[in-house]
Order: C-alpha cells, then structure tokens, then sequence
C-alpha cells in the first residue's frame, strides 16, 4: 500500500536528506513549505507538536502530516540554546557560538531532533533521536548550519560538517529519529 506523506520544511538541505533517510517503494514523500510559528519553549517535544497541529490545520484534515524540529543543546548552559539555534547561528555566527563555551571545560552537547507526525486520523505520534558530542572550533563545509562546530563522540576528531553525507546520515541525531520514524511506519504496513 502507498502512504502519501507531507514534509512540512521549506529546506531544500533537510528534505533532501529526509528523502535518503526515508527512501521506500511504499512512501510517496512530498513538502509544504508552510511558514509556521513557533512555540517559545524548551520542550522539544511541544514545540514539535504545536508545529505539526498547526500543519494539520493548514493543509487541512485526514492528510499524513509531519515536522522535524531540530536542536542542538548544551550540557553547561542546561539544553540551551535548544531549538533557538538556527536563530544563534543567524544573529552571531559558528565562531561566536563556541566563543560562548570558552570559559568553560565542559564543551559537550547534544543534538536533538524530535518529529511530530499525524496519522490519517490527526493523532500525533513523536520520535526523537540524540546524538551525543561536542563543540568545537568550526571544521569542513558550511552548507548545513552548525554541523562545522558539533563532533559526534563517536567520531573524534571529525565534525558532522566533515563527515561525508552517507556516514552522517549512519550517526546522526536526524537518522536516529527517522530510523524510530520509519521502524513506525513499516509497522502499519
């Protein structure tokens, strides 16, 4: 059976790394880019959800709809700055972000996504996936917003940003998340 799924993002990085996460003969993946609002919030888990309602509102009812709400944490400022950082990263730049852990030893920091999906009867269903690392001074390219200042634990001394696109996509916050995402979906079939 096909599944007709609506990825709410207008960017093009993200959707086509959602494509590669998600590859399946039985999903039919499209994007809206709905310029949603977002709920100020620490909690992951309700700002994904108010995105995907709002999503569910605009595109209206009895649609698969689902968000990806990224974040990237740190231990010493207690998971801040969280899902403000694509704001971090525009307003200051990657190098005043870790500018911001220089007075401090302990550099470590997660990265977070968390999907909010609605199934065909707008129930909402949450995945998340963590990734484990550091911030460091920033390395390889800058195609993809902070990933030059964040080195997974489990591969020191190689930035996101320096890892190529398939060895990422085994590690990251992003794949962990789509893999529980897509263990889910696999399921209703």
């Amino acid at each position: 059976m096909m599944r007709d799924l609506v990825f709410v993002t207008g960017n093009a990085n993200k959707l086509k790394e959602v494509k590669m996460l998600l590859a399946s003969e039985s999903l039919n993946l499209t994007n809206e880019p709905l310029d949603l609002d977002e709920l100020q919030d620490i909690d992951l888990v309700a700002i994904a959800k108010d995105k995907c309602k709002q999503a569910m509102q605009i595109l209206g009812p009895g649609k698969q709809v689902f968000v990806e709400d990224t974040a990237l944490t740190f231990d010493e400022f207690n998971g801040l700055p969280g899902a403000y950082i694509k704001w971090f990263v525009k307003s200051m730049g990657l190098d005043k972000i870790v500018q911001m852990l220089d007075s401090f030893t302990n550099k470590n920091a997660k990265a977070i996504t968390t999907i909010a999906f609605a199934d065909e009867n707008a129930k909402i269903h949450i995945f998340q996936g963590i990734t484990e690392g550091k911030i460091v001074p920033s390395r390889g390219s800058l195609d993809f917003g902070w990933d030059s200042i964040f080195e997974p634990l489990i591969t020191p001394n190689l930035t996101y940003a320096e890892l190529s696109k398939e060895e990422k996509n085994k590690i990251s916050h992003r794949a962990k998340a789509f893999e529980h995402f897509k263990a889910y979906l696999d399921s209703l079939n």
